[in-house]
């Protein structure tokens, strides 16, 4: 018997331990937050690898400016079939059969040139035929080497417009990848800040929930000795179920911001946050151009603009080449050598040339070309003036976004002192009831004022610490330690 009581001790002594692991209680800060979130989030892993999608670009374009070497082989060919082909000794066309077997090997060398844009290839390789029909020969030949160049003559360079975008594009990819830590800041800041007003909200609804039974229990005594009135009492008893009701509310929104935040920061679900309001804000004054010219330095919105600008004169580029008169070069030289022996396949081989120059010219085309080029600079015209707009809002939102900063500090402390005077009044109120000295309607009004204050307060932390990240946002710099803000790239990709 004591066997399975000790059993059942020890199992419900589990569940127990579990539950309590289960609502396990952590005090977070609004840093601590702000850290878990650029860690652990989804959204952290999102940007993570949005960043390495775009370094990755960036290395495939650096990899394809170096020269490539590919070995080309046809280790095994065999061919039986029949072919028509002419036959002169009787003026007659006839079918021939044709069996052989052959195998070739090539090496070769590609180098993109970026200052003209053409393409340079060296090859050598060696092949080998065996005829199985009639009488079996075997022919080999060789290709020492071989060199050739081609070479578009219309003026368009892609390579050089490569060399142009894709470093604005990568470094772009890299700022914009900082700005996404500070977006991650402002959402958790939000979450944070709703789950700090919801237990601030609980708690004025649990004391006054205790308030308005003490409030209750002692206008039924008074009501007996005739010194509350029937309304008065009756006003007691609704204020008792309002905030029975306001305590149910305040509960329910504690579990929603919290499960909110547990999840967005990938938290156990069972995990009780116990949110620390920051105490003090930075004592911060921010200069309105030093803002700006931060901006224009860091913001990768500024290079997104720069990249459409310059993608937009690339379109026009290509299409004046295509207008005009269109010409390529193609030149090669090597050596070759055919034997049947091959021992003698690399000696004294022959040189071999070649030259091509195309041309296309337009002759009739009814102004399509010339239409085309209309189109490619009319919306160039067009993203300019997109892009110069977008710059005038840029800036203004930066004097926006400071203004409202700098004023957002005065405005935190000017509610701080709200709040600790809604308080106290609140305090001297609820103790003159008490004594009789005052009736239920001034009651009330102070306890709302005290409410309302204290909603007021946490409201404007929030704001203004919204208002510095997103500052951080827009300018990419940490205006407290003073220094541009950056990421550990290398640490990312290791990762």
């Amino acid at each position: 018997m004591n066997k399975i009581a000790i059993f059942l001790i020890l199992i419900f002594s589990g569940v127990f331990l579990k539950v309590q692991a289960q609502k396990e209680t952590i005090s977070l800060s609004l840093e601590e937050a702000v850290k878990i979130a650029a860690q652990k989030s989804l959204d952290a892993f999102r940007y993570k690898n949005m960043y390495l999608s775009s370094y990755w670009e960036f290395r495939y374009y650096k990899a394809d400016k170096l020269p490539s070497l590919s070995l080309t082989t046809t280790p095994l060919d065999y061919n039986h079939y029949r072919k028509r082909e002419y036959n002169f000794q009787t003026n007659q066309d006839e079918y021939v059969l044709r069996d052989y077997f052959n195998s070739d090997v090539a090496l070769q060398v590609d180098q993109k040139i970026g200052l003209t844009g053409g393409d340079l290839y060296v090859t050598s390789g060696m092949g080998m035929v065996k005829n199985l029909g009639g009488d079996v020969s075997t022919s080999y030949q060789s290709v020492p080497i071989n060199i050739g160049y081609s070479q578009k003559l219309n003026g368009y360079n892609d390579l050089r417009w490569q060399s142009k975008i894709e470093p604005i594009k990568f470094e772009k990819a890299k700022k914009s990848f900082i700005q996404s830590q500070e977006n991650l800041a402002m959402k958790s800041t939000t979450m944070f800040f709703d789950l700090v007003e919801a237990q601030i909200q609980l708690k004025i609804a649990q004391n006054n929930m205790s308030n308005a039974d003490t409030l209750y229990k002692i206008g039924k005594g008074r009501f007996q000795v005739g010194t509350v009135t029937q309304d008065e009492l009756l006003n007691l008893e609704l204020g008792q179920l309002n905030s029975q009701q306001a305590l149910n509310k305040a509960r329910l929104e504690v579990q929603r911001a919290q499960s909110g935040l547990n999840s967005y920061l990938t938290m156990d679900k069972g995990t009780q946050l116990n949110c620390k309001v920051p105490s003090e804000i930075p004592t911060l004054q921010i200069l309105a151009d030093e803002a700006l010219s931060r901006a224009l330095k860091n913001n990768p919105d500024i290079l997104d603009q720069e990249q459409q600008m310059m993608e937009q004169d690339r379109v026009v580029a290509q299409v004046k080449s295509e207008t005009g008169m269109n010409t390529s070069l193609f030149a090669a030289f090597g050596l070759n050598q055919s034997t049947n022996d091959i021992s003698q396949v690399y000696q004294n081989p022959d040189q071999s040339q070649r030259l091509t120059i195309g041309l296309n010219v337009p002759i009739v085309d009814w102004g399509r070309r010339r239409g085309r080029l209309m189109m490619a600079e009319s919306t160039r015209e067009v993203a300019n003036a997109r892009v110069k707009q977008s710059r005038i809002d840029f800036e203004q939102n930066i004097f926006q976004s400071v203004m409202e900063f700098n004023l957002q500090a005065e405005q935190v402390k000017n509610a701080a002192k709200a709040d600790t005077v809604a308080a106290k009044g609140y305090e001297v109120t609820f103790q003159r009831f008490l004594i009789g000295k005052v009736d239920v309607i001034k009651l009330n009004q102070a306890r709302n004022d005290r409410e309302s204050a204290r909603k007021a307060f946490i409201s404007s932390v929030n704001t203004y610490w919204s208002y510095f990240y997103r500052l951080r946002m827009l300018t990419l710099y940490d205006f407290v330690k003073k220094e541009d803000l950056t990421a550990e790239y290398d640490k990312i990709i290791k990762n």
